[in-house]
């Protein structure tokens, strides 16, 4: 939802809103829900077991059932269904990679002025190592746990044989497209960090056996392999204009003719840029942790890949409420046998505006 400030209050109220957020962070950092457990707890014992004051722990409790992540029945609390399963270290359905990269980033966005100032990450001067890769990687496996199956349900794959995931990271797509599509074999490319992650994900997957592995830095080098479709979920705002047509490029060699590309993120729509708000603050965590990434409208999308000679470049409707971004699937087509069928498909919607 679009925040408008106009008025004093309204900046006040904008730059408040920090204060649930820090509590919620606060528990994290005091492993409050995995200590609560399946109990209750009387705050005095729960500050003794967590070391901490009971005035403290009293007000914070307190605003946390506020807002029903804790469940408060007399002078005793106890996790509410959230609380003791995503947010307990001690739950197999706990999302401790999300989990961890949320409260670094309230460290991170402290430090937004600096890369304001010199238009740099802030960690421009440390290298990227294979530790925080995988962490990172874990991170984004526990954010799409449930958009990946939705997603997949909605972006039909029809005849194709052949997927690349390609920034697949922890190949959560590539598994849900799998799971939907008996006959589909999947290739997640990414580097190898990330795909260390992506095999002891799919240890535990029926579809297993359909699914390889490419460790490539494809924005470097040229994609191996001929593929129906190319699936890119959350990579074009990692890099700049230039790296994204580059990549375009070499993701339309690497399909065969008739195929899809299909681009999922953070598109801005309207005229000026500015909306949906959500994308647009999205490209300030890309001032933040990259060297050239941003969040870019569709239209300047769909040039980039009509550029580099895909055509009938479209928006796939998502239903509202499942989506990773609002309006956020665009789907592109190289030349070819297929290319004609979504001609005919779409006739209707030829002369509307492709955003």
């Amino acid at each position: 939802m679009t925040q408008h400030i106009a008025t004093f209050d309204e900046f006040r109220d904008a730059v408040s809103a920090y204060r649930l957020p820090r509590v919620l962070l606060v528990a994290l950092e005091l492993d409050l829900f995995t200590t609560v457990g399946g109990r209750s707890w009387t705050i005095l014992d729960l500050a003794k077991e967590l070391k901490v004051s009971e005035r403290g722990l009293s007000i914070l409790c307190r605003n946390l059932a506020a807002v029903g992540i804790l469940q408060k029945k007399g002078v005793s609390y106890r996790n509410s269904r959230l609380g003791a399963t995503a947010l307990n270290a001690d739950h197999r359905a706990y999302r401790g990679g999300y989990l961890n990269l949320i409260k670094r980033h309230w460290v991170d966005w402290i430090r937004l002025s600096e890369s304001v100032r010199n238009g740099l990450p802030i960690d421009h001067d440390t290298p990227d190592s294979p530790d925080y890769r995988r962490q990172f990687t874990w991170a984004m496996h526990h954010r799409t746990l449930e958009i990946a199956p939705a997603i997949a349900a909605q972006v039909h794959m029809g005849r194709a044989k052949t997927l690349l995931d390609l920034g697949g990271g922890p190949g959560t797509y590539a598994m849900a497209f799998l799971a939907r599509n008996p006959t589909l074999r999947a290739t997640v490319c990414d580097r190898e960090p990330a795909l260390e992650v992506a095999k002891e994900i799919a240890g535990t997957h029926r579809a297993r056996h359909r699914l390889s592995y490419l460790p490539l830095d494809f924005s470097r080098d040229p994609i191996p392999g001929s593929y129906d479709v190319i699936w890119c979920s959350n990579v074009l705002h990692i890099y700049s204009p230039e790296e994204n047509q580059a990549i375009f490029r070499r993701a339309r060699a690497a399909l065969k003719p008739g195929g899809r590309f299909i681009i999922q993120d953070a598109f801005l729509h309207d005229r000026e840029g500015l909306y949906p708000a959500e994308a647009s603050l999205f490209a300030v965590a890309m001032l933040l942790f990259t060297d050239g990434g941003n969040t870019y409208s569709a239209s300047e999308t769909t040039k980039w890949l009509k550029d580099v000679g895909f055509v009938v470049v479209k928006t796939l409707p998502i239903k509202k409420g499942t989506e990773d971004w609002e309006e956020g699937v665009l789907e592109a087509m190289v030349p070819g046998p297929r290319s004609k069928t979504t001609v005919r498909r779409t006739r209707l919607s030829r002369d509307k505006k492709v955003r």
